[in-house]
């Protein structure tokens, strides 16, 4: 027993609430039990003090609840729940607490589980981001339609930050300068020997009250420039479809990139004074996306403007110290901002960005791209700055985050910077840690696992490995199923208290979690669900295995046709559970305000994991590899990570369908979703439920929009763009088959089971590993 935390969380009750454990609220305990454990945290802790430090600038950090994840890796979860039972309290309580919501998706799930990677893995690796006053946002839902409402994150208080008021630094845009004040989170590895930082930046104004405003009764003046600062941090991805909207993006952006550099520069300094040909030994820089990588020509203002480095020797630093991650080939991932929006905001920093193109420029011409033929390189091209642009020619290195990905990025979508710079393109297929997504998700099935082949797999998850001599032997198998349906229980029970949701957890769990976007196709699993449907009531399809389709997602406030899509869904639903003679094998839910902490109870209960993007779209995923390790089938298409999953499991254990991308390639320019309409009942009979009254849109107009961008198209977007009509049909042939395959239901525990134990590639723990020695040689 640790009586020293214990002690410790007794002493915190008593100093900051006057309370004992057993007459302290939750926001109490949480509280206590979080400052004992960061003190905890702090006593012996490696800090590389010496050695030179990788920084990971994200503007998303999707964390999750931190207190189970840090008693875990602190070796502390026992001795609270010791604790609190002492006073009749269960650990469970501080479910209540809300999630540390600073991230939209995959991106910022990613660099959660790295930074955990790192300091489990004795990696020196600081996180850097922003400090967002609010999260996301909380959705909920109103007759079908997402609403929105905001997320105040810091609730129940904000015990795991400390704020550093001694290291903050200025930051200006033009006619604008604001203070970034950081607030330091203890990045805890397992075992509790590395503690990491997570260093969250949050604006502030350097005068905060201007008295004689308020003295002259203009009360809006006297409080202006502290509401123009913190709108800074205060929403993750404001809406930037207005000018001013787009200007407050690129001010988030740069506001965390230039104080995280003058953070770094700060520390050189104290080291090598003004000589920066050290640097790149000291510092190595990771750019999550796009949205840091204007920290490049701000990195060079700094050098050159005011500590008098020569611009051509500040350029070479930068090329050795950043390094650039590729997360998707979206056209709207791969930012460009207005010229003239990027010189209303940071005027100073252009001019660096000037100077890249034309360093860029006379480059080409040394390699013989001359005039237009330049074009497709130019970092200023089209009135627009080419933040990606920036990012391929001022980095030592472009990683995409899965083999596939990778591979496009080479043959396709940056082809030409792939044919100048071959040396600099290279892969880190994205990973996971193990340590949240199964010792914490799912204890269950992290005891068996240990009880089995010891405890090695939390820090080296190819352990896993050793499972798969099991997968013959019927008792493993069955205590294997037994946990599954354990999961499927506790889910249905968490669905009913949170969304009132009534699910038979006899059902298959098939499930699909993720952000909501139209390549990710939710609209093409709604559309099979409808087909099954229709199948059913037709007598097309017989002993159909009783399915429970489960949906969680959010789509950003301003993606109209997203939204369209969740009322779809909802709307199915709703139809399915007043028919009787269908809703008996059939019921469909899509649970409100997903998050890590809702992913925690959804990742271990699924049978079917969904993985449908359109094949060339998902440069990775990362929930594929979650439900993996949790011993789930993927049914998925041959796209992102999926292609390993099946390279490491067996195809044979998993359902893959639909278009390849050298298919889709073959047809570009000549697909005709209507004919493929026209000449199947199937397809007709869903799609027209969007416009036939069958499914109701409550006269928004939404379900039309999504009819015609199937048929017609709209924008610059061809009709069925993400070829959801080309694969709906081999879709609905693979999810009847994972259907009939079922129902020998050993047969299919052992699928899932070699799943799970084929899983250790997918840690974030190698992933790191990988950046450390291959890019970042920390």
């Amino acid at each position: 027993m640790n009586t020293t935390f214990q002690n410790d969380v007794i002493k915190c009750l008593e100093l900051d609430a006057g309370k004992t454990l057993e007459n302290a609220t939750t926001k109490e305990l949480y509280n206590a039990v979080s400052k004992a454990a960061v003190a905890q945290a702090y006593r012996g802790a490696d800090k590389f003090t010496g050695k030179k430090r990788a920084a990971y600038l994200s503007a998303e950090f999707l964390i999750g609840r931190m207190i189970y994840s840090n008693l875990l890796n602190l070796g502390l979860l026992d001795e609270t729940k010791a604790l609190l039972a002492t006073a009749g309290i269960d650990i469970n309580v501080f479910e209540d607490i809300e999630d540390d919501a600073l991230g939209n998706g995959g991106l910022g799930r990613l660099a959660a589980c790295f930074i955990d990677s790192a300091a489990t893995q004795n990696i020196p690796l600081d996180g850097y981001g922003i400090r967002y006053k609010y999260g996301l946002f909380k959705q909920y839902f109103e007759n079908g339609f997402q609403k929105e409402k905001a997320d105040d994150w810091q609730s129940y208080g904000d015990p795991w930050s400390i704020r550093r008021d001694d290291e903050t630094v200025l930051v200006k845009f033009s006619g604008q300068t604001v203070k970034a004040v950081p607030y330091d989170m203890p990045v805890i590895g397992f075992g509790g020997k590395t503690v990491n930082n997570l260093r969250l930046w949050q604006a502030e104004p350097v005068n905060e009250f201007d008295f004689d405003q308020f003295n002259r009764n203009n009360r809006a003046a006297s409080i202006a420039e502290k509401n123009d600062a913190e709108v800074i941090s205060s929403v993750l991805y404001p809406n930037d479809e207005t000018y001013e909207g787009k200007m407050l993006r690129l001010k988030q952006q740069y506001f965390f990139s230039s104080a995280s550099l003058q953070d770094m520069i700060r520390k050189y300094k104290a080291k090598h004074g003004s000589d920066f040909s050290e640097f790149a030994k000291e510092y190595a820089i990771q750019l999550n996306d796009t949205h840091p990588v204007v920290s490049i020509p701000e990195f060079l203002r700094i050098l050159v403007e005011e500590e008098k480095v020569e611009l051509k020797d500040a350029v070479a630093y930068a090329k050795d110290t950043f390094a650039y991650t590729n997360h998707t080939i979206m056209p709207e991932a791969l930012e460009k901002w207005d010229i003239n929006l990027f010189m209303d905001v940071i005027p100073t920093v252009y001019t660096y960005v000037v100077a890249l193109d034309k360093m860029l420029q006379e480059d080409l011409e040394v390699k013989g791209i001359k005039g237009e033929a330049t074009n497709i390189y130019r970092i200023l091209c089209d009135n627009k700055v080419h933040m990606a642009r920036i990012a391929i020619y001022a980095t030592h290195s472009i990683n995409g985050v899965a083999q596939i990905h990778s591979d496009i990025l080479k043959t396709t979508a940056l082809k030409e910077w792939y044919k100048l710079y071959p040396e600099r393109f290279n892969n880190k297929t994205n990973g996971i840690t193990q340590r949240r997504w199964l010792a914490l998700a799912n204890q269950e099935l992290a005891a068996f696992i240990t009880g089995k082949i010891g405890e090695g797999w939390i820090t080296d998850l190819f352990e896993l490995k050793k499972m798969e001599q099991f997968a013959d032997d019927i008792d493993t198998l069955n205590a294997f199923a037994d946990i599954k349906h354990q999961k499927k229980v506790e889910l249905a029970e968490y669905m009913q208290k949170m969304d009132g949701f009534t699910v038979n957890p006899d059902f298959i769990f098939d499930i699909q979690v993720k952000r909501l976007h139209e390549y990710k196709r939710q609209l093409l699993n709604a559309f099979s669900i409808l087909d099954i449907y229709y199948g059913i009531k037709e007598g097309r399809i017989k002993n159909f295995q009783p399915t429970a389709f489960i949906f969680g997602a959010k789509a950003a406030p301003g993606y109209y046709r997203a939204k369209g899509i969740i009322k779809f869904i909802n709307e199915i639903g709703k139809m399915i559970a007043a028919d009787p003679e269908v809703s008996k094998y059939l019921s469909v839910s899509f649970v409100s305000n997903y998050n890590v902490s809702y992913a925690e109870k959804l990742t271990p209960a699924a049978d079917v994991s969904e993985q449908i993007s359109t094949a060339g779209t998902e440069a990775s995923g990362t929930g594929n590899m979650k439900f993996m390790l949790n011993g789930a089938v993927t049914l998925g298409t041959f796209d992102g990570a999926n292609v390993e999953i099946v390279e490491q499991a067996g195809e044979e254990n998993n359902y893959i369908f639909g278009a390849r991308v050298e298919d889709l390639e073959e047809i570009a320019g000549k697909y005709n979703s209507r004919k493929l309409y026209n000449d199947n009942s199937r397809i007709r009979k869903v799609l027209d439920t969007l416009v036939n009254g069958t499914l109701d849109d409550g006269g928004t107009g939404m379900f039309r929009d999504l009819y015609n961008s199937l048929l017609d198209g709209a924008h610059w977007h061809q009709p069925d763009h993400y070829y959801i009509l080309l694969d709906l049909i081999p879709y609905c042939d693979a999810k009847l088959k994972c259907n009939a395959d079922y129902a020998d239901r050993q047969a299919f525990t052992k699928k899932c089971y070699l799943n799970m134990a084929n899983s250790g590639k997918f840690s974030s723990d190698r992933t790191i590993k990988e950046y450390a020695e291959e890019i970042w040689g920390v």
